[in-house]
């Protein structure tokens, strides 16, 4: 997920010796559920309104989310979602570059973006009587942003040379870029969402204000509202600020693009110009990230890949020394997904990309067909239900969850429900979906290793 400045946040939960884990409570007796206030302007913007009632809170989240991701790149056009994640930075008419900076971080406040296949997000967190300007800066970039050449081509720079640093220049960096288009077929996810260096040189300025043009309007866009604030005053700026913008005549743009069903099994092989240890990576089709298997999917993905104690770590790097890193990750997007295990092998054993592959299908296999100790459930169980409580700690966090269970799973309680559903997963289902979506699914298998002809098979 590109973002402008990247924050990770990560938790988790180590079993002791000795200590049995409690079976996990009813999720009712642990969250007040997020209730949020949900209406739309005349011109289509969406508002979400979620006041905090917690004492002692001063500030305000305040978040944008725009229904444009890397799917919406224009063909041979991949990284202009992301393209517009940095020029929203730039100057408006009314704005001068970087000026949101100023008023966001200036004040004791933070901003950021994030561009993912689906959607595009500016958000950021400021204290409570900062609202209403930062509501007007928002309305601004919505209905005013300078899309000319100088800050296309400032940006187009920035984009580049971030996709050289972070992805082409990192030694597995090809590697986890090009998984997006092995694991898709035909669906435009295929399309990496950073961009790619030659089709973001070919763009044109009329290209991007086209695109521009498509996407950045109010009945394309969800704001969200999350913190210390007046809910009538929060109606009546947001109204001043958004209500006068008008929706382009021109009807939002549809994908109607469905991704077939894998036949067969494929070997590709990338050759690791800058590694200096081999890498596997295992590709499988998963659910769109609405579908009822998500649940039990995350509690597979919890006991594989999560934390040292994982199960991928837990042989592949400690028992058995043949990876120095291992991940299992549900890559799944509002229309499909993917579902990902990955090792990228240790310089102190002798091992190929091959033989990291076959371990890694080998621990799947072992989850998905023999017994489960409970305990090693209940603490899977545990670290999902830790996830979620820490996701809901702030203003910001619940924002988050709201944009992402409205936008991507189609109802804003879906996040909820989902929480719920993980403490509710028991042995027979974790192991069917598992069987379903991998031991009896094609699997792309990639092989990284240095090899003399740089040509992908």
């Amino acid at each position: 997920m590109p973002c402008r400045r990247r924050q990770f946040l990560a938790g988790a939960l180590m079993m002791g010796s000795g200590f049995a884990w409690p079976a996990p409570l009813p999720q009712a007796a642990l969250l007040p559920p997020l209730a949020p206030r949900q209406r739309r302007l005349a011109n289509g913007l969406s508002v979400l309104s979620l006041p905090d009632s917690l004492p002692g809170g001063s500030s305000v989240s305040v978040q944008l989310w725009y229904r444009v991701g890397g799917k919406h790149d224009p063909q041979g056009r991949a990284g202009f979602a992301h393209l517009f994640e940095h020029l929203m930075f730039k100057s408006t008419r009314h704005m001068a570059a970087e000026q949101f900076d100023r008023m966001t971080e200036d004040v004791g406040g933070s901003n950021n973006a994030f561009t993912t296949p689906d959607v595009t997000v500016f958000h950021c967190q400021v204290p409570a009587n900062h609202l209403e300007p930062v509501l007007w800066a928002e309305a601004e970039r919505m209905a005013n942003l300078n899309v000319d050449q100088a800050n296309f081509d400032s940006e187009r720079e920035v984009v580049k040379e971030e996709l050289r640093q972070r992805v082409l220049g990192e030694p597995y960096g090809p590697l986890f870029h090009a998984i997006p288009g092995l694991g898709y077929q035909r669906h435009p996810y295929r399309r990496p969402v950073v961009g790619e260096l030659a089709e973001l040189e070919a763009a044109t300025l009329d290209e991007v204000r086209a695109f521009h043009a498509r996407h950045y309007r109010p009945d394309n866009a969800l704001l969200i509202v999350s913190g210390r604030f007046d809910a009538s005053r929060l109606d009546a700026a947001v109204d001043h600020f958004f209500g006068s913008i008008r929706a382009p005549a021109e009807p939002l743009p549809r994908l109607d693009i469905s991704e077939p069903a894998r036949e067969r099994d494929t070997v590709h092989r990338i050759a690791a110009l800058q590694a200096p240890q081999p890498a596997a990576a295992l590709i499988w089709q998963g659910p769109p990230l609405a579908h009822g298997d998500g649940a039990a999917l995350r509690v597979a993905a919890t006991l594989l890949g999560l934390g040292e104690s994982g199960r991928f770590n837990e042989s592949l790097v400690y028992r058995r020394r043949l990876a120095q890193s291992t991940g299992f990750e549900l890559m799944l997007n509002a229309e499909a997904g993917l579902i990902v295990a990955h090792a990228i092998a240790t310089g102190q054993a002798r091992v190929t990309a091959e033989t990291l592959a076959g371990a890694l299908q080998r621990e799947v296999q072992r989850l998905a067909q023999e017994p489960l100790l409970a305990e090693e459930l209940a603490k899977a169980k545990a670290q999902l239900l830790t996830q979620g409580l820490q996701a809901r700690e702030t203003a910001e966090g619940r924002a988050l969850l709201l944009g992402e269970s409205l936008l991507l799973r189609g109802d804003a309680q879906a996040a909820e429900r989902e929480l719920a559903a993980t403490q509710g997963v028991g042995v027979v289902e974790l192991q069917r979906v598992l069987q379903q979506w991998l031991l009896k699914a094609p699997r792309q298998t990639v092989l990284y290793e240095s090899r003399k002809a740089g040509v992908m098979t």
